[in-house]
């Protein structure tokens, strides 16, 4: 088990926190994820390019002129790739990128996540955030007494005010555990988790 600071609001330490090393003190391999990255990436591309073919531009109905004696190049259609105007030759169509990897594989790349944070010194556990009304300066407030730029963090999911009070601030996201995942942990160079939060997370991850 390893031992973490527990802060409060006002970036002072009130206690201490054990948390388990199967969660924050796991090898970090980057291949696995790198991989899980370009797996939620390619999940979240929405595959709607689409580009018309020769068959699916209008017109093409007539030879533009005879096939022989004119001095031009033979023409057979104005929907020819070569013509200005015309279809597109090999474009692309809407489809679906996504792909699934092994969910012990998605868990291993979350746990490894956490723990690069937690290795890094980057990861802060928060007693409690609690927001008694939606208020953007009360949030802002709260990040520049850690000296955070940019921070993603878990919190139970019913914190609506917190929600609403992070929702316009560049920067930074909320997020519950059940949305947690690999992609927006490294996107973001700092990782604020409420304690509360702690044993759903090792509920999902342990499972």
């Amino acid at each position: 088990m390893s031992v973490c600071d527990v802060m409060n609001t006002s970036a002072e330490k009130i206690a201490e926190i054990e948390v388990s090393d199967s969660l924050f003190a796991v090898p970090v391999n980057t291949g696995i994820l790198h991989e899980v990255v370009c797996m939620q990436r390619a999940c979240r591309r929405s595959g709607t390019a689409s580009t018309k073919t020769r068959g699916e531009v209008s017109g093409g109905g007539k030879k533009p002129w005879r096939q022989k004696g004119t001095g031009r190049a033979r023409s057979g259609s104005n929907n020819s790739p070569v013509w200005c105007g015309g279809g597109t030759a090999f474009g692309p169509k809407p489809r679906d990128y996504s792909y699934s990897m092994p969910k012990k594989v998605r868990r291993l790349a979350l746990r490894m996540a956490l723990s690069a944070r937690m290795s890094e010194g980057n990861l802060v556990i928060l007693d409690q955030f609690e927001v008694a009304a939606p208020k953007t300066k009360d949030f802002v407030g709260v990040m520049k007494n850690f000296s955070f730029d940019n921070c993603l963090l878990v919190a139970e999911k019913e914190n609506t005010n917190l929600q609403l009070s992070a929702r316009n601030v560049i920067g930074y996201q909320i997020m519950p555990v059940e949305g947690l995942n690999v992609y927006d942990i490294l996107k973001y160079d700092k990782l604020m988790i409420v304690k509360s939060t702690l044993e759903q997370l090792e509920a999902r991850l342990m499972a």
